[in-house]
């Protein structure tokens, strides 16, 4: 079985056992809560949904990694928010909620990198295998407006 096969069936176990317990179990990978990120095709116009892990947090914002297992390309739900920034994002068992995708800058990423090693180590090993720099996405709640009568 290819890494990639072994990868989506493993994902569909996950996304599984959170359905069957409802996100009492498998709600985290070791000490980073795992959400649902929903993006839309960039090719479909579908929505797209796939489970990643919050590599660091402040606050009401979230860092994801595109990491694909330190592939040269890019994961599919990464090119789908470059295309539309407009995300929901889910814990499992909770509503998803509307939020903006943005890639962090050089200095955003030097600051955040030692963090999201330290959350998962093999964050670092995916890094050195690949050619590619791999990409920060920064989540962020949108803002909501608010009207005056």
């Amino acid at each position: 079985m290819s890494n990639r096969r072994l990868m989506l069936s493993l994902t569909g176990l996950h996304r599984a056992l959170l359905r069957l317990t409802g996100g009492r179990l498998g709600s985290r990978l070791g000490a980073m809560p795992v959400i649902e990120l929903t993006t839309r095709g960039r090719r479909t116009g579908a929505e797209r949904t796939t489970l990643l892990t919050i590599a660091a947090r402040t606050g009401n914002t979230f860092v994801v990694v595109a990491s694909r297992g330190g592939d040269d390309a890019h994961p599919a739900w990464y090119l789908n928010l470059v295309d539309d920034p407009n995300v929901r994002v889910g814990s499992p068992g909770k509503e998803a909620r509307p939020m903006l995708a943005r890639i962090a800058d050089e200095a955003e990423r030097e600051r955040l990198w030692p963090e999201v090693v330290r959350a998962y180590r093999g964050y670092a090993e995916y890094q050195r295998k690949t050619r590619r720099q791999i990409p920060l996405v920064i989540l962020e709640p949108l803002a909501r407006s608010s009207s005056t009568s």
